[in-house]
């Protein structure tokens, strides 16, 4: 494995680790590298010194750990920001949703909503592709015309029972 110190064309840093130097090559030219921070996909290796032991390390690595925390923030506000822009929300209808997209009873779309930990397992079981949806949600959609179910989350609403999940179906994020 190598680590490589990347930037895009936007000057955020950030790394990659890969198989070795041409695996970067092939990935970088089929535009799978992109920034964590804005998404871009004009990477270049950046310049990289020789990792040497030393004192100073500790408060290095410490800074470099806030770096990566703050990425990985970035890329799931990108990620929730791209399905609620492009994905319908259906709220508590989330499964009976997928599983009509899944089963070919209803037309392929993106969708997202809220789903038990029980009915993700019974989802996965059958074959239904679907991936939590990390973060708060920042607006409050209205389910869409297809699934007519209450507008707040599990968590959003009081008295209603908690260990609801926001989750999307996943065919649409590939």
């Amino acid at each position: 494995m190598i680590k490589y110190q990347l930037i895009c064309d936007a000057e955020h840093d950030f790394e990659g680790w890969f198989r070795d130097s041409a695996d970067y090559d092939a990935q970088a030219e089929d535009g799978l590298v992109e920034c964590p921070a804005c998404g871009s996909e004009k990477i270049r290796k950046a310049m990289m010194a020789p990792a040497i032991v030393g004192g100073k390390r500790s408060s290095s690595r410490a800074a470099r750990l806030a770096e990566i925390k703050r990425d990985m923030g970035q890329a799931v506000e990108r990620a929730r920001d791209y399905v609620e822009k492009n994905f319908d929300y259906v709220g508590d209808q989330f499964p009976e949703e997928a599983r009509k997209i899944h089963y070919g009873e209803k037309e392929e779309r993106g969708i997202y909503g809220e789903a038990t930990g029980k009915e993700v397992k019974d989802l996965v079981d059958e074959g239904v592709s679907v991936a939590p949806l990390p973060g708060p949600r920042r607006t409050s959609p209205e389910p869409s015309d297809d699934a007519a179910s209450p507008q707040a989350s599990a968590a959003d609403k009081p008295g209603k029972p908690r260990g609801k999940q926001r989750v999307t179906e996943n065919k649409k994020l590939n």
